[in-house]
C-alpha cells in the first residue's frame, strides 16, 4: 500500500512540474490591462492551437477584417488566434499569433509559470515584440 501511494505521489508530481499550456486561458491586454478574452488551448498531433471560446469585452468589429490570411472577415469568438507551437523544453515556440483588432500574424513564445501564461509575439527578433500575462481559467 505505501508503495502505491509514493508511485501515486511522484507520478502526480511529474504531471504537476510538466509544463503544460492546455486549458482555458484569460487574456489580458498589455496596454489597458483588461481582460479581453478566454483563449481555449489545445494539442493537435505535436502541435498547439488557440482559439476564441468567449469575447469578454465586445469588439468594435466582432470579424477580423483586417485578416489577410484564411480568417479575413471571419468571426473572431471561435478564431484559432494561436497555431503551430512545438514544445521545447520548458517553453513553447515556432508557432505563431494572431492580433485579431489589428489582423496581423506575429512569431509566437509561449512559458507558463504558475497559474499564468507568459505570451510574446514578436517580429523578427523577439526583441522586438509584445508581451501579455494570462490568466488560468478554472
Amino acid at each position: 500500500m505505501r508503495k502505491l501511494l509514493l508511485t501515486l505521489m511522484l507520478s502526480l508530481f511529474g504531471v504537476m512540474s510538466f509544463a503544460q499550456i492546455e486549458g482555458k486561458w484569460k487574456t489580458i491586454d498589455d496596454e489597458t490591462k483588461q481582460a479581453k478574452s478566454i483563449v481555449e488551448i489545445y494539442k493537435k498531433g505535436d502541435q498547439y492551437f488557440g482559439k476564441v471560446s468567449q469575447l469578454l469585452i465586445k469588439p468594435a468589429d466582432p470579424n477580423c477584417t483586417a485578416c489577410k490570411d484564411d480568417r479575413k472577415g471571419k468571426p473572431i469568438l471561435g478564431m484559432e488566434i494561436i497555431r503551430g507551437l512545438k514544445k521545447d523544453g520548458d517553453e513553447f515556440t515556432g508557432g505563431t499569433i494572431t492580433d485579431p483588432k489589428s489582423g496581423k500574424t506575429y512569431k509566437c513564445t509561449v512559458t507558463r509559470s504558475g497559474d499564468k501564461l507568459n505570451v510574446r509575439g514578436y517580429v523578427g527578433i523577439s526583441l522586438m515584440g509584445r508581451s501579455q500575462t494570462w490568466e488560468k481559467v478554472n
